[in-house]
């Protein structure tokens, strides 16, 4: 019997962490703290991590902040992991700016969430991601998130994509395992969860990893889930994903977005973060409280 070839490896890596942006307590960016948090992250698992998209804040930061983070990261990771830009706006020509500046500032990647507010038809997206892919010679990831953006990237646009050259992956926040699964039987793209309780669901069928918010806190946590997929231990990596289930609730479904909850668990840990930035309000002392209980009964396992 034949031995089949390995698996190409994923674009960006597999432990993808969704960073926060540290800010300084007068909410200027912080990038000794931001620089600190990435070491932080890439020692305890992750092979890349995402800048710039949801929680990172990307609505409130500016376009030259945006570009200074890309440079910092880069200089703290020093080619350790993947580093992916947020460029997505509700403007073309804006995010191909942000493109541009991204690929000037030293990022290995894009992330382009669909346009929203303006809700346009699956015609007038595909031409949008079309033009952002054709902005700069980096690989694109799509980012699937119709929660935030009004307007799902459908699985029929997701494939006529795929035949771009430079879109090679998606972000799924999509909630739709039927059409998840259709897109990884049709076309080529490497399939990252964005939503932490999937991260082994999608793993084991097909997916490239995880782009985690969770892994702010846990990164180490999350790396062992598919590193024990990885290794056939596959109760042990069932044991460790619903282990982490609370601390995903509290973070993620608890009614506060998860830069809030991420921002306010780093804090209680002593790590950099800052405060969010308006209209966004930081975590009051009885969620932030629930939420380091919550990271310890994470940590003690036994």
């Amino acid at each position: 019997m034949t031995t089949p070839p390995p698996a190409p490896s994923p674009p960006f890596g597999r432990a993808l962490c969704a960073m926060v942006t540290p800010f300084t307590t007068e909410g200027a960016l912080d990038l000794d703290g931001a620089q600190r948090l990435a070491d932080r992250l890439v020692a305890g698992g992750c092979d890349g991590l995402v800048l710039s998209g949801t929680t990172g804040e990307s609505p409130t930061t500016t376009d030259t902040e945006k570009s200074a983070l890309v440079r910092a990261v880069r200089e703290a990771v020093d080619g350790r992991a993947s580093i992916v830009a947020g460029v997505g706006t509700a403007d073309t020509l804006h995010s191909a700016e942000l493109a541009r500046a991204a690929e000037k500032a030293g990022a290995d990647g894009l992330l382009a969430v669909a346009p929203y507010y303006s809700r346009p038809p699956q015609d007038a997206i595909e031409a949008h991601l079309r033009e952002l892919a054709d902005a700069t010679d980096l690989p694109l990831m799509l980012y699937d998130i119709p929660g935030r953006t009004g307007v799902r990237i459908e699985p029929e646009t997701m494939i006529r994509l795929a035949g771009h050259p430079r879109i090679v992956a998606v972000k799924d926040c999509a909630y739709d395992l039927m059409g998840t699964q259709t897109v990884l039987s049709r076309a080529d793209l490497a399939y990252y969860t964005g939503c932490d309780e999937y991260v082994l669901a999608l793993y084991a069928l097909g997916g490239a990893g995880y782009v985690s918010t969770v892994a702010n806190v846990i990164p180490r946590h999350f790396r062992s889930i598919i590193d024990m997929f990885d290794a056939g231990r596959t109760a042990e990596a069932a044991r460790l994903q619903q282990r982490a289930l609370p601390l995903i609730e509290l973070m993620m479904a608890s009614g506060l977005p998860g830069a809030v909850t991420a921002k306010a668990l780093l804090a209680g840990l002593g790590l950099p973060s800052g405060p969010v930035r308006a209209p966004l309000r930081s975590a009051a002392r009885e969620a932030a409280n629930g939420l380091l209980a919550a990271y310890e009964d994470v940590l003690d396992v036994p």
